[in-house]
């Protein structure tokens, strides 16, 4: 084995560059030239579903086509720049995505790239859907995308706007476009209500979808330039589908891969000068929800700059994988010896991470293309809707803090909020332990809360993850019950300022968000995972909460 991050390489070609650091260069490339030897690229690029073998067969066989996106999504351009023009001689400027997951990150970042507005409604948080419903209503086009047709949340969301705009005499069918697969309820119902709808293709995975309907529909819209992306995306793909030590993907995945094999299975995602700084949140959901599962996995820690813990300094068991021109792998070389810079074009980005993403899994021996335990919480969610399911009891009331905890988490005569977080904290593993914060909030309005992941990640000495409920859930929610037993898990919940009904359903946004996070709990918990939760009894008195977390 070599001297940590002594062995350094670079590559690169149309429009892309990628360096690595390795701590164990004997083993990466052991695993990189069986990669080559193997024909994975061009059997990627040939969407040969035997590649993760034969269990996984079956899925893969039904999740290859986003390897041709690049030219098989060349026709919408067109389609939503029509579209564009026929809104905007309405008058509808303002844009908004109600949609979850694979349905929403990639437009977020593709939009927030070109600096071209987009609202994204990704959440049950009552004041958040408002938010969006009282945002300039009679120049909006909302556009609702499921990929199942059956998102509970992002059905709730269009419910709320077709009430909307039907109360202000406004025809939901001249505001509505949907974004779904061939044949899923929401098609049949869409086409029923005349709205505009466009398919995606239905052998692409949601978290693989950036370069379909699902990602360029909304973003076009927006105003984001959909046409330079594919031709990005075109430009990197001959660098992909060939077998060679110098394919970037391949690299990627391979280091990814061997660093994971060597206890090293932690990836921190950090900006460094691109000009897409959301791209992290973006790979958090590919690689966690791809990877997560049979106890194995890939868990991204998306930071917010370079100088916080995971980066000065990063933990023995990081990858530190940067997007941009800057060198950090110089400037802040990763304790481990594990460490990628890449910069290019967004498209190509998407596609190499995508590519490498499939090829880690192959290494890492898993199926990247399914999320058998995402569904454990939605089924878990619905019995609590439905009455079922057993409501938790608080452990103690604490000010505007109420506190809930997995059975033998705090111990005997535990009253404060402080003391609490405290005891949570203490059961995280000091060698490969991890904490994730999930607040089920509106995440607009208590953005300051992600603040906390910098305090508890300097506080524990161990990676910090913070996400928004419920939009996580269809993110790294995959890896925390289908990955390493190695989480402890704090969720915040609150009292809105004001519930919301969902329109012919018969429960409200909270009873829902609540659901939602009481449902994962109870998954979490049944899986042997600590869970805290802290629920503030309104959005004034997060201050608490924030002051117990720093």
């Amino acid at each position: 084995m070599n001297d940590p991050g002594t062995e350094r390489s670079d590559v690169s070609g149309e429009g892309f560059s990628l360096r690595t650091t390795r701590a164990d260069e004997d083993a990466f490339t052991a695993t990189l030239e069986a990669l080559v030897s193997d024909g994975v690229a061009a059997g990627i690029a040939a969407k040969d579903p035997t590649l993760w073998g034969a269990e996984a067969e079956a899925e893969a066989a039904q999740r290859l086509a986003w390897v041709s996106l690049p030219q098989t999504s060349r026709p919408l351009v067109d389609e939503v720049a029509l579209l564009g023009v026929e809104l905007r001689q309405r008058g509808v400027f303002n844009v908004v995505l109600c949609g979850m997951g694979g349905s929403s990150l990639a437009p977020e970042v593709i939009c927030g790239a070109a600096g071209v507005p987009l609202t994204v409604l990704d959440s049950s948080d009552p004041d958040f859907v408002r938010a969006a419903l009282e945002d300039r209503l009679a120049e909006t086009v909302v556009v609702v995308s499921s990929k199942s047709g059956g998102t509970v949340e992002t059905d709730s969301q269009r419910r709320a706007f077709e009430k909307a705009f039907t109360d202000a005499d406004i025809d939901p069918a001249d505001r509505i476009v949907v974004v779904t697969d061939p044949g899923s309820p929401l098609e049949a119902s869409a086409r029923e209500a005349g709205y505009r709808v466009f398919l995606a293709d239905p052998e692409v995975g949601g978290r693989y979808s950036a370069l379909t309907a699902f990602g360029l529909v909304p973003s076009g819209l927006a105003g984001a330039d959909i046409s330079m992306l594919l031709d990005s995306a075109e430009r990197i793909r001959p660098d992909l589908e060939q077998d060679s030590v110098d394919n970037p993907a391949l690299r990627l995945g391979a280091l990814l891969g061997t660093a994971n094999h060597a206890g090293v299975d932690k990836l921190v995602l950090v900006d460094a000068g691109s000009s897409y700084p959301g791209l992290g949140d973006w790979v958090e959901q590919l690689v966690a929800e791809s990877t997560g599962k049979d106890g194995k996995g890939i868990l991204p820690v998306v930071v917010p700059g370079t100088d916080v813990p995971d980066v000065a300094p990063s933990r023995p068991d990081e990858v530190l994988a940067t997007f941009g021109p800057d060198d950090l792998l110089g400037s802040h070389p990763p304790v481990s010896g594990w460490g990628v810079c890449l910069d290019g074009d967004l498209g190509g980005q998407l596609l190499l991470w995508e590519y490498a993403t499939a090829v880690a899994g192959r290494v890492l021996g898993i199926n990247p293309f399914d999320q058998p335990d995402v569904e454990s919480a939605k089924v878990a969610s619905r019995e609590l809707l439905d009455g079922g399911g057993a409501t938790p009891e608080p452990v103690f009331t604490d000010g505007p803090v109420t506190v809930y905890a997995t059975d033998g988490l705090l111990p005997d005569g535990t009253a404060t909020v402080a003391d609490a977080v405290a005891a949570l904290l203490g059961h995280v593993d000091e060698g490969h332990g991890y904490l994730a914060v999930q607040a089920y909030l509106d995440r607009h309005r208590d953005a300051a809360l992600a603040g906390a992941r910098d305090a508890l990640a300097a506080r524990t000495g161990r990676p910090v993850t913070f996400g928004w409920g419920p939009r996580f859930l269809h993110s790294t929610g995959q890896y925390h019950k289908g990955g390493p037993a190695t989480g402890v898990y704090l969720q915040v919940t609150g009292d809105p300022e004001a519930d919301l009904a969902v329109p012919d359903r018969p429960f409200t946004f909270q009873e829902f968000l609540t659901a939602q996070a009481v449902g994962d709990a109870q998954v979490l918990a049944d899986r042997g995972r600590p869970v805290l939760r802290l629920h503030v009894a309104g959005p004034t008195h997060l201050d608490v909460v924030r002051a117990a977390l720093a």
